[in-house]
C-alpha cells in the first residue's frame, strides 16, 4: 500500500533527465489542449496565455508539428510593433483513434481523427452470447483490422484503440473479469486483441457503460452537464456516472453495475446467477421475450437489434396486447430503478441509451411517472430524463474519445516512425 508522502519522496529521488522528460510531456500536453480548447493562436498568444516563455513554446510547437498534431494556417493580423505571428491550430488529420465494442448481439467500430473527422462508423450483427471468447475476439479483431485499413486509406494512422465490453473490466490490466451475458471470466482482451490486430498500437479495455457516459458528457444531448447518469439499454443493463465532470469509477473501478441491483427477490434468475436483478426487468431480452416471443433471443437465427425493435414497435402501434403490455411493464421497472439512481447521485440529467433510446417515445413517459412517484421530494423535479442521440454507438464513440484523450494527455505517444503501419491483412 502506498504510504502518505511516498510519491513526494519518490519524486525527490528521481533523476534530472527523467524530470525534464516529464515536464516536457506536460508542456506539450498543455499547448495541445490549449489549441484544442481555445482555437487557433499565434506562438506569442500561446506563450502569454499559458505563461510559458516564447522559446519554450517555439520548441514545443516544432515538436507537435513534427508529430502531425499542430500546423500553421497563415499570418496573424498586425496588432503591434514587429512582424505578424503565424497562426497555429490543432491538426491531427494524420492521427486517428479507434473505439471497438463486442456486445451480446453485435460488434461495432468507430474511428475518428484528432481533427474531428469521422472515418469509420459501423455495427454488424454477431451472436456473442453463443460464441466462445476466442471466437468473439477473432470477430472483433476482424472489425478492428477493417477499420484500421479504412482509416489508413483516409490518411490517418491510429494512435490508440479502446475496446468496450459489457462487464467488470480491470482497466489497468485490460482484463474482463466477468461479463455475465457473454459468459466471460478472466479474459485478457486488450492483450489478445493487440496480438490479433497489431502490437504497434496500444489497446485499452473499459466497461461499455462507462465509455458511453463519457461519450454523452462529451457530445450527447446533455453534453457538458457536470452531474449526469447514463443508463445503457442492451441485453444487459449498465450505468455510467459523471460527478463534477469526472467519471466515477469507484474503489476498484467497478462502479455502475446497476443491472445487478436486486429489485425483486421473487424474480427470474439473471445471467450473473442471482435472482431478480434489475436487468431481468428492463434488459432488451426481457422486452423482446414479453412483447414478441417469436423474436426472443435463442429462438432462431441472429437478428439485427434494430430489426427486432422495429417489429416490436410496429406491433405496439398496431395495438398488439403483448407488445403494449411489455412496454408498460418494462417502463415501470425502468422508472423504479431510475428513482434509486436519482436518489443516490442527484444528477441533473439521466440519459437512457441503447434500445431504451430507440423506444423512448413509448417507454420514457411511463418511466417518468414512476420516477416522479418514487424519487425523494425535489430530486425528481430537478432531474431531466432524456434519450441519447448516440443510440448503440455511444460506447465506441467513448472509446475513440478516450484514445484521443490519451494523445492530448501525452502527445509523445504519437510517433510517425511507429505509426506508419503496413496494410493489415
Amino acid at each position: 500500500m502506498t504510504q502518505p508522502g511516498s510519491q513526494l519522496r519518490a519524486s525527490t529521488r528521481a533523476s534530472g533527465p527523467a524530470d525534464q522528460a516529464s515536464v516536457r510531456r506536460s508542456n506539450l500536453a498543455l499547448v495541445l489542449r490549449h489549441l484544442r480548447d481555445q482555437g487557433p493562436r499565434s506562438r506569442a498568444d500561446i506563450a502569454l496565455e499559458t505563461r510559458l516563455n516564447k522559446a519554450t513554446v517555439s520548441s514545443l510547437v516544432a515538436d507537435l508539428t513534427h508529430r502531425g498534431l499542430v500546423r500553421e494556417t497563415g499570418r496573424q493580423h498586425q496588432r503591434g510593433v514587429g512582424r505578424p505571428g503565424r497562426i497555429l491550430e490543432l491538426d491531427g488529420r494524420e492521427v486517428g483513434a479507434l473505439g471497438v465494442e463486442v456486445n451480446a448481439d453485435y460488434v461495432a467500430a468507430y474511428g475518428t481523427d484528432l481533427a474531428g473527422r469521422v472515418l469509420v462508423d459501423r455495427r454488424d450483427s454477431f451472436d456473442a452470447m453463443s460464441a466462445t471468447p476466442d471466437q468473439a475476439i477473432a470477430r472483433l479483431a476482424q472489425a478492428a483490422r477493417e477499420a484500421l485499413n479504412d482509416m489508413g486509406q483516409a490518411g490517418a494512422t491510429v494512435a490508440g484503440i479502446t475496446v468496450a465490453v459489457p462487464g467488470l473490466v480491470d482497466v489497468s490490466r485490460g482484463e474482463v473479469l466477468f461479463a455475465p451475458n457473454l459468459g466471460w471470466r478472466n479474459v485478457p482482451i486488450a492483450e489478445l486483441l493487440s496480438k490479433a490486430v497489431t502490437p504497434q498500437v496500444p489497446v485499452r479495455a473499459d466497461n461499455d457503460a462507462n465509455l458511453s457516459a463519457l461519450a454523452e458528457f462529451w457530445s450527447g444531448p446533455a453534453a457538458g452537464t457536470p452531474h449526469l447518469v447514463f443508463i445503457s439499454g442492451e441485453v444487459g443493463v449498465g450505468c455510467g456516472v459523471i460527478v463534477d465532470g469526472v467519471l466515477l469509477r469507484g474503489a476498484d473501478g467497478f462502479s455502475g453495475e446497476v443491472g445487478h441491483m436486486p429489485v425483486d427477490p421473487a424474480g427470474n434468475q439473471c445471467a450473473c446467477g442471482r435472482f431478480g436483478c434489475w436487468e431481468t426487468k428492463v434488459g432488451l431480452a426481457v422486452l423482446v421475450s414479453q412483447a414478441a416471443p417469436d423474436l426472443a433471443y435463442g429462438s432462431g437465427p441472429v437478428r439485427d437489434v434494430d430489426e427486432r425493435l422495429s417489429e416490436i414497435l410496429r406491433r405496439a402501434d398496431d395495438g398488439d396486447p403483448a407488445a403494449v403490455a411489455a412496454f408498460e411493464e418494462v417502463g415501470r421497472w425502468l422508472g423504479l430503478g431510475a428513482s434509486i439512481l436519482v436518489n443516490l447521485f442527484n444528477p441533473r440529467v439521466l440519459v437512457v441509451g441503447g434500445y431504451l433510446a430507440r423506444v423512448a417515445e413509448r417507454m420514457l413517459p411511463i418511466a417518468q411517472c414512476e420516477l416522479d412517484r418514487l424519487a425523494m421530494a425535489g430530486l425528481a423535479s430537478g432531474c431531466k430524463v432524456v434519450a441519447s442521440t448516440l443510440a448503440f454507438g455511444a460506447a465506441v464513440r467513448g472509446g475513440a474519445g478516450l484514445a484521443v484523450e490519451a494523445v492530448l494527455t501525452d502527445p509523445t505517444i504519437v510517433s510517425h516512425a511507429q505509426l506508419r503501419l503496413a496494410p493489415l491483412p
